[in-house]
């Protein structure tokens, strides 16, 4: 047995196997948070948010990572505020990681909402320049199209190149600093994010196969590396081109020497086999694994 994740679990309740969202934990007022708005992967009837995550900094909800379906109400009820916010940051574009978008823009426009927030939402997103005259992701020309354009004083998107392995750290803030990389989920634009905050290093990788190999190396001795946990160990064909097994995130997460694996978008695929994933992970990594679930935080 993990004797580390065990006792982790036991200051933070890892609510694994339970079906309905826990009641929301406030994170400290000090320091560096991870806190969990969606835990699920796109079943309806899972009964959680799709996977979304905060990393508040000293009380402050300052940075949104990906917005699934559901992760709106849940910025609601983690207490958090848009004027907060430094930036929104998508490790893919899909309907999976994005469709909270809109509501997060009604949002971000509404002085009710985010009352004392002057600039605009710095927005980054994967994107094949290739693909992209303007350099922003087509996604959200996409949803301007159904929803009507965004309000000016709204966000201010940006693309985030996603092809070849050229690691970008363009965006700094007075609370975070910000770097991407490009990994592999299917041919699908996606980006690895590397946050530090406060002296700590939180990596979301989000779904990725790990055909490039690059994730270990950009995230090293992260204190915390948060993946998909999409596919069981059992798992074959083409799904193997967007998620990597349990057993390859465990050699990841030791090549990387994580002090923790949080394990996101948890899908019918993977939901009652968690002791089969743990023991495929431990057998390569010897530090904490964490089953995510909704509203969770934990403290870096």
């Amino acid at each position: 047995m993990n004797l580390r994740r065990w006792t982790l679990a036991a200051l933070v309740p890892v609510l694994a196997l339970a079906s309905a969202p826990a009641p929301a934990r406030e994170c400290g007022d000090r320091g560096v948070w991870l806190q969990v708005l969606g835990s699920g992967g796109p079943a309806l009837e899972d009964e959680h948010a799709v996977a979304s995550y905060l990393v508040w900094v000293a009380g402050h909800a300052r940075l949104l990572v990906d917005a699934g379906s559901g992760s709106a109400l849940r910025f609601g009820e983690a207490g958090a505020t848009f004027a907060d916010l430094d930036a929104i940051v998508f490790t893919t574009l899909n309907t999976r990681t994005a469709v909270d978008f809109p509501a997060f823009v009604d949002g971000l426009g509404s002085a009710r909402s985010s009352p004392g927030r002057v600039a605009p939402l710095t927005v980054l997103a994967p994107v094949d320049p290739a693909e992209s005259s303007s350099g922003a992701p087509a996604f959200f020309d996409r949803v301007a199209a159904l929803y009507g354009p965004f309000p000016p004083r709204a966000a201010r998107i940006r693309g985030v190149p996603a092809v070849g392995n050229r690691r970008w750290a363009a965006f700094r803030s007075e609370h975070l600093a910000l770097a991407a990389v490009p990994v592999h989920h299917g041919g699908n634009p996606a980006l690895a994010w590397r946050v530090t905050a406060g002296g700590f290093v939180l990596v979301f990788a989000g779904g990725f196969s790990n055909q490039r190999d690059v994730v270990a190396n950009f995230a090293k001795d992260a204190d915390a590396l948060v993946v998909h946990h999409a596919i069981p160990e059992n798992a074959r064909g083409e799904v193997l081109q967007h998620y990597a097994k349990p057993s390859k995130l465990g050699r990841v997460a030791a090549k990387a020497n994580a002090r923790m694996l949080i394990l996101g978008h948890r899908t019918e695929r993977t939901r009652g086999r968690e002791s089969a994933s743990a023991a495929a992970i431990e057998a390569h990594f010897d530090g904490s694994v964490l089953f995510a679930h909704d509203l969770e935080c934990w403290g870096m």
